[in-house]
């Protein structure tokens, strides 16, 4: 009789947007089957390229991030025997291989909130009929099934938003813990790829990694900053005036779940008043631009964005190198420009001012900040990051031909001794020309 060979299936979960165990609630179904299981993150080389709005998704403030938040996840992983293999290629090239070669036909995966992440499982899944894709949501404060209306019938602003869901009051679902257990691993653990960027060795004003961001999270609410978080949240520099949870929240080191019940316990023993709830509001604002994200699809990139109505700006490439470089003839945008480039991060005021400055006073494509604050800022996330760009512009949400910030004024409220100016030297203005120079051309 002829001897029959029985070949074992595997299983992969493939990181993206969640870097974190705790309260993760793809690990603690994942967590649940016996067959070898694989833990990957993939790091597109395109991320590095250059992109038609002349940046590179992926800048070196973002990437030190990043590469921070994977080592903590595999120095986590470790506790459990397990690791996490790290590929430079696209997700598409990676689930390929180990579907013909390692015979995984369960894939593991957040639900994406990206148009273009969402592609990816779609041809993932249309490629592969046989692949079982299991998927949980672990980005946001509430699950689609929970809002009191369809992802499709997301109401056309923030405060309609914000006032159904204050009247409706869905339940945040329990925190979920850590699991106990994971079954072991298929591959053995590998260095990263030499064809990897290298990570800068200078001190970052954030540290990744989910340990950092609990960190992060009981250092704040067990200080007094959230009962003054509405009064000191627009400063345009310091630590404590705002509660920083953004670059970790981007990348799943924590979830928006995890700060409200921290939140809560906070209201509970110091009190609620009008900070702690602004806390919760500006949750619900990066809750509104995720659903519009899924909501709106690619869109979320298109020049007249929603609304159909393209912006009357152009494209000036000496006009967009000053802005980058912060020697444009506006001293807060310069001084908010160099402190983005320097540290990777921006205060939420300071964006409104840059954006509004970029669209406003240089008239230029909107699509342009939104590019390069993606390739700079270590808590992009696609939703918020395009949406918020839409929403300035006058072409996303609640459009009103746009937001345009008087920056003298501005700079008198923000920066009246010009502190912050001074700090970053953006006094150091140039004059943008009548006629844009011709000496930074747009790569093809």
């Amino acid at each position: 009789m002829k001897k029959r060979f029985i070949t074992m299936t595997h299983s992969l979960y493939w990181f993206t947007n969640d870097l974190r165990l705790s309260d993760n609630a793809l690990i603690s179904l994942a967590a649940k089957q016996d067959t070898a299981l694989s833990f990957v993150y993939c790091i597109d080389p395109q991320l590095f390229k250059s992109n038609h709005h002349d940046c590179q998704s992926m800048g070196q403030h973002r990437w030190q991030f990043l590469a921070q938040s994977l080592q903590q996840l595999n120095n986590t992983l470790k506790d459990y025997g397990q690791h996490l293999v790290i590929y430079h290629q696209a997700a598409h090239e990676m689930i390929e291989h180990y579907y013909h070669h390692h015979n995984v036909r369960t894939l593991y995966c957040s639900e994406q909130i990206g148009y273009n992440e969402q592609q990816t499982l779609l041809n993932v899944a249309k490629n592969h009929a046989d692949l079982v894709i299991k998927q949980a949501n672990t980005f946001t404060l509430y699950g689609n099934q929970q809002l009191p209306f369809s992802v499709n019938e997301l109401p056309a602003t923030f405060s309609q938003f914000r006032k159904l869901i204050e009247q409706t009051t869905p339940t945040i679902n329990t925190l979920l813990d850590p699991p106990e257990y994971i079954a072991r691993p298929l591959i053995a653990p590998m260095p990263w790829p030499t064809t990897l960027p290298n990570v800068s060795k200078e001190r970052a004003l954030f540290a990744g990694g989910e340990q950092s961001a609990t960190d992060h999270l009981a250092d704040y609410f067990s200080s007094a900053n959230p009962s003054t978080y509405k009064e000191t949240r627009n400063a345009l520099a310091g630590i404590a005036n705002s509660s920083k949870f953004s670059p970790w929240l981007a990348n799943g080191c924590i979830s928006a779940r995890q700060i409200v019940n921290a939140l809560r316990n906070y209201e509970r023993i110091h009190g609620a008043n009008d900070s702690t709830y602004w806390i919760y509001f500006e949750l619900l604002w990066r809750e509104y631009f995720q659903l519009y994200s899924l909501r709106y699809g690619n869109k979320l990139f298109s020049f007249a964005g929603i609304t159909k109505r393209k912006p009357l700006t152009s494209f000036y490439p000496q006009r967009f190198k000053q802005w980058c470089t912060g020697t444009t003839p506006y001293p807060i945008v310069n001084a908010c420009m160099k402190q983005l480039n320097k540290t990777g991060y921006m205060s939420n005021r300071g964006r409104q001012l840059v954006a509004s400055c970029l669209v406003n006073e240089l008239k230029l494509d909107w699509r342009f900040g939104a590019a390069y604050f993606e390739q700079q800022l270590i808590d992009y996330d696609v939703a918020s990051n395009w949406g918020n760009w839409q929403y300035l512009a006058g072409v996303g949400a609640d459009p009103r031909s746009g937001r345009h910030f008087n920056l003298v004024k501005q700079t008198q409220t923000y920066d009246a001794n010009n502190q912050f100016i001074n700090h970053w030297q953006g006094d150091e203005v140039h004059a943008i020309d009548s006629l844009d120079a011709a000496d930074w051309p747009l790569s093809s």
